[in-house]
Parts: structure tokens; C-alpha cells; sequence
């Protein structure tokens, strides 16, 4: 196999090879799937309909649920349907596709979630100008940018990555088409083309997360001044769903996409992948609904005006 022209597809990684183990793998990843689209479905209806939510933070929000909802449904329904049916084939086109949209919501999660870390400073540290700070027009605009910014990087990224000639096989050792996978198969010798995406990618990562970084040292070092326990509880409650969510997804992004080729073990690239992939956008919804009664409130209220 010399060149990309004669791949017509790849081979997805197998969870396992029995039979049993296989439909295991189907009902487990059914079960974190269905957990996510009721959580995420359950929080955009709520936030969209209790205009009580209509706020900077919740907006936010319901812009993460659908993130979240994009993200699960590009890699665990394929990987069900390969169980299921005692596959691995993914098309040349539909590898594509899944690179261009995991890239995207990943991307767009990011810069959202960086948003919403600056939503709590001024929440905390500036109050008096979070109405003018994070006005409707400011929050679209935002929110726009993290989309915009997730569908420019996914382009350069997807574009980047097949226009590379792959000599080294059709099997990505992975559950869906990973980036870091595709590289392996590739047999380009210009450094350029596969470290410029790269650098692009660590420099909008680095200045996210550096503004995160700052952002909670100024959030902590405000809520430690606050003079009642009351208050500090009620900002700690907004503040640590938000961050055990960032904790989690940047440093399982950070492994998958920066650590060296030469570092990679099949079974923990998998769970690694599983953790920034699959876990998130199941537990998300869990996270921040555990700590905001607001939420929780609100989130009783459809549940039992449905039933």
C-alpha cells in the first residue's frame, strides 16, 4: 500500500474479539449513551425553557450540552455499530468526517470552557460589571467564536492530516479515526507539514489555558477574602463543577495529542481517549447539576411537569 490513493478504508480498532465481550462492549457504551443524550438533552430543555436560567453562566452551558451531545455521537455510535455487527471498517470519506467533527467539538469545548472560566471571574471579581461585561450580545459573540474557532482548527487539522501520503497500513489503533493514530500510518518525511497544524494547535491551547490558570488563581484569591462561609460555599459551588470538567478534559487532551509517538501503549491510548471522549459528555450534566440547586430545581420541575 504506497500512497493514500489506494486506501478505500481503514480498520477501527476491536474492543475484543469474542463475541461476548463484544456485545458487552454494544450495552456498555449504549448505556454511557443513552446517560448522555438524556442529561444533555434534559439541560438544554430546561435552560431553554425556565427563562429564570436565561443567564450568562447557563447559556454557556446549554452551548456545552450540545457540544457535548456533537462529541458522543461522532465516535460512540460507529464504535456500537462495529461491535454489534463484527466489524471495523470506517470508510476513507467517513474517517474524514469523524476527524473534521471530533477536532471541532473538541476544539469548541475548549474555547467554551476557557469562556466560562471567565463568566465565574466576573461573576466573583467584577460584579458590579458582570451586566456590562457579559451582556447578551457579548455572551452570542463569544459563543460564536468558539465555534467558529473549533470549525477553523478542524479544517486546518482534517486538511492537514489527509493530504499526507499513508504507506504504513489501513489499521488505526484506535475506536475511532484519532489524528495521532492517522500519523502513524504516514510516510511523509516533511517535518513542516505535520509540526506547523501542530504549533497552531499548541498555541491556541497554551493561551487558553494560561487564561485559565490566571483566571482561578484570581477566582480563589477573591473567594478566600469573602467574609461569610455562605458566600464562599455558594461561589466554590459554581466555581469546582467547572473545574473538575476542565481538570479532566484538558489533561487527557494534553496526553492524547502532546506526548511523544514513541510513548504509546494500545490499551492506555484507549483509555486515555475514552476519558476525553466518551466520559465527559455522559458525566457533565451529573457535575453540574450535583452542586447547583438552581439547576437541580429546574431540572425537577421539567422532569416532573413531563411525567
Amino acid at each position: 500500500m504506497s500512497n493514500e490513493s489506494f486506501i478505500t478504508k481503514f480498520l477501527l480498532l476491536a474492543f475484543a474479539d469474542t463475541r461476548e465481550l463484544q456485545l458487552l462492549h454494544f450495552w456498555l457504551f449504549l448505556g454511557i449513551y443513552l446517560a448522555a443524550l438524556l442529561g444533555n438533552g434534559l439541560i438544554i430543555t430546561t435552560i431553554a425553557c425556565d427563562h429564570h436560567l436565561h443567564t450568562p453562566m447557563y447559556f454557556f452551558l446549554l452551548n456545552l450540552s450540545l457540544l457535548d451531545l456533537g462529541s458522543i455521537s461522532t465516535t460512540v455510535p460507529k464504535s456500537m455499530a462495529n461491535s454489534l455487527w463484527d466489524t471495523r471498517d470506517i470508510s476513507y470519506s467517513g474517517c474524514a468526517v469523524q476527524v473534521f467533527l471530533v477536532f471541532f467539538f473538541i476544539t469548541a469545548e475548549y474555547c467554551l470552557l476557557t469562556i466560562m472560566a471567565y463568566d465565574r471571574y466576573v461573576a466573583i471579581c467584577k460584579p458590579l460589571h458582570y451586566g456590562t461585561l457579559l451582556g447578551s450580545r457579548a455572551c452570542v459573540h463569544m459563543a460564536v467564536a468558539a465555534w467558529v474557532t473549533g470549525f477553523l482548527s478542524a479544517v486546518l487539522h482534517t486538511a492537514n492530516t489527509f493530504s499526507l501520503p499513508l504507506c504504513h497500513g489501513n489499521t488505526v489503533n484506535q475506536f475511532f479515526c484519532e489524528i495521532p493514530q492517522i500519523f502513524k500510518l504516514s510516510c511523509s518525511h516533511s517535518y513542516l507539514r505535520e509540526v506547523g497544524p501542530l504549533l497552531v494547535g499548541v498555541c491556541l491551547g497554551s493561551e487558553c489555558f494560561v487564561f485559565l490558570v490566571l483566571s482561578y488563581v484570581q477566582i480563589f484569591r477573591a473567594v478566600l477574602r469573602f467574609p461569610s462561609e455562605q458566600g464562599r460555599h455558594k461561589a466554590f459551588s459554581t466555581c469546582l463543577p467547572h473545574l473538575a470538567v476542565v481538570s479532566l478534559f484538558v489533561s487527557t487532551c494534553m496526553f492524547v495529542y502532546l506526548k511523544p509517538p514513541s510513548f504509546s501503549f494500545q490499551y492506555l491510548d484507549l483509555v486515555i481517549s475514552v476519558l476525553y471522549s466518551v466520559v465527559p459528555p455522559a458525566v457533565n450534566p451529573l457535575i453540574y447539576s450535583m452542586r447547583n440547586h438552581e439547576l437541580k430545581d429546574a431540572l425537577w420541575k421539567v422532569v416532573t411537569g413531563c411525567v
